[in-house]
């Protein structure tokens, strides 16, 4: 293939998929659910078959990205039409944390570990599990959260109420996770196992094989997740 021709193909290949692009929608960008991560992907492959392959011809590729996006708008119009084919092809919303708990079994179908959990939530300004009274893994792969009363931003008719925190620690330190002990963190908290089983106690669980997930919050106060949850 000459210079000239890939410059050409190269050209083509681009203003299709700018043009193709702009006609699907910006949904196709801006929410990357499963159906809309499977078209980009195969949008993306068809164009740079059509720019750097030259066994394939200009006309074949242009028929292959124009049959491939209407069958993608095609779908977009189904989904929005039909809730079963929009269930079949996005899935549907997971809570995974309800009235403050972990839902452990809700986690697995998301395939979410407390470390990503914990992260989703840091990059929504929630750093303790223990402030969150709703939590929803969406389609699209991100965490919409609610948090509990006292730790959302005070509208006009709480500015008279007064609220006050006391802060032992700048973040708060994980002590349990999936089930299992961090005596690092109880160790930079200066918590003895001891210590903890007494704060477990005073909470109501006597062994430490009924907790998925504990957390010492910024005022030093205790976060317990159990495995036995009622979901209602």
């Amino acid at each position: 293939m000459s210079i000239t021709t890939l410059l050409i193909r190269l050209a083509i290949a681009f203003f299709t998929l700018l043009i193709l692009t702009r006609i699907m929608g910006r949904k196709e960008i801006s929410q990357m659910t499963f159906f809309n991560f499977v078209s980009a992907i195969s949008i993306g492959t068809l164009g740079a078959s059509l720019a750097i392959d030259s066994t394939l011809s200009v006309r074949n590729g242009l028929i292959a990205l124009a049959v491939w996006s209407a069958f993608t708008i095609l779908m977009g119009l189904l989904d929005i039409k039909s809730k079963n084919a929009r269930k079949t092809l996005e899935g549907q919303p997971i809570i995974i944390i309800r009235n403050g708990q972990i839902l452990e079994n809700e986690m697995r179908k998301t395939r979410l570990d407390t470390d990503e959990l914990n992260l989703l939530l840091r990059k929504k300004n929630v750093f303790s599990v223990g402030d969150v009274d709703y939590a929803i893994f969406e389609t699209d792969g991100t965490l919409s959260v609610l948090k509990k009363q006292g730790k959302r931003p005070a509208t006009k008719d709480d500015v008279h109420t007064p609220y006050q925190t006391t802060q032992s620690n700048p973040t708060s330190s994980i002590v349990i996770q999936d089930g299992k002990v961090n005596h690092g963190n109880l160790e930079s908290l200066q918590w003895s196992l001891e210590k903890l089983e007494k704060k477990l106690s005073a909470n109501g669980l006597n062994t430490l094989e009924d907790i998925f997930y504990a957390e010492v919050k910024e005022d030093g106060s205790l976060y317990v997740d159990s495995y036995n949850d009622e979901v209602h």
